[in-house]
């Protein structure tokens, strides 16, 4: 496993497993098998609904706690000092632990200086090892990393070869804040899994598509959280620490970049809207 050392004097592997989208009711087997292949970052959030599995296959998995990087999230619907320290504590008791490794505010709406606040006193008491955010853009992390007494340690946003996100990685590695991509893969857009370039730089190390674009990612030092429900994908993603791309498999690879998401566009207002609005039940 590779690792980056996030602001705070923290180690955080690479590569990580993600859980985003997993039924509930599927997510102990599956991180059990993740835990198995290997991973040891494993990310949830309290609005994928799946924080129990999570907790049960850490419990059952024999691995000692301090192996384990574990991140969970805070919904937009938790934003506020108050609301933040009760949905912290919701989290924990779902997932049976001490301890955080990483909590990160899920989105930048509502009240996320009243949030942020609240994570710096659980940073402080020791319930977190490192707080963070998801999903800000360049100006919101500025003010966010300005304002206050604790600068945010990562930043998870999407990163992908069709939405490469160049400006914000120089930005967070100017300020000294770690770059995370979730959906590396840009969740099979654009028939991702069979694009010609990345297929024919993969052959030349014996690699598949998806190992391309998480080794792509390992070597700009962007930590990545793919997901994948079966254990043979999991250890394919796994695979990654064997070869390393050439300068010009990167340069290669950068010609990819549109500038655009294939998800959703977090800058469109009615995007911002519509999310702010999405709620969950405990």
């Amino acid at each position: 496993m590779e690792f980056v050392t996030l602001n705070n004097g923290i180690k955080m592997p690479k590569l990580g497993y993600g859980v985003y989208q997993t039924d509930p009711a599927d997510t102990e087997r599956a991180v059990s098998d993740a835990l198995e292949v290997g991973y040891r970052l494993i990310d949830t959030a309290a609005i994928y609904g799946n924080e129990e599995g999570v907790g049960a296959a850490i419990r059952q998995s024999g691995i000692a706690r301090e192996d384990l990087f574990i991140t969970t999230k805070l919904w937009v619907q938790d934003h506020g000092y108050d609301n933040t320290l009760k949905a912290f504590d919701t989290s924990m008791k779902k997932l049976g632990l001490d301890y955080l490794d990483l909590y990160l505010i899920h989105k930048p709406y509502g009240d996320y200086y009243g949030a942020w606040r609240a994570m710096e006193k659980l940073y402080k008491e020791g319930r977190i090892r490192a707080i963070g955010v998801t999903s800000f853009w360049n100006e919101r992390l500025a003010d966010l990393a300005n304002m206050n007494e604790v600068k945010p340690a990562v930043n998870q946003i999407e990163t992908n070869v069709w939405n490469q996100k160049w400006s914000e990685e120089a930005f967070m590695k100017e300020i000294g804040i770690q770059h995370q991509a979730w959906a590396p893969f840009a969740e099979g857009n654009n028939d991702i899994f069979r694009n010609p370039l990345i297929q024919k730089i993969g052959e030349k190390y014996g690699k598949t598509v998806g190992q391309v674009m998480l080794r792509w990612l390992l070597q700009r030092d962007i930590v990545a959280i793919p997901k994948s429900v079966r254990k043979e994908r999991m250890q394919e993603n796994f695979d990654v620490f064997d070869f390393e791309l050439t300068s010009e498999d990167m340069e290669a690879l950068r010609t990819l970049d549109t500038g655009k998401s294939t998800i959703y566009d977090e800058m469109d207002p009615h995007v911002a809207m519509n999310i702010g609005k999405v709620t969950f039940e405990d």
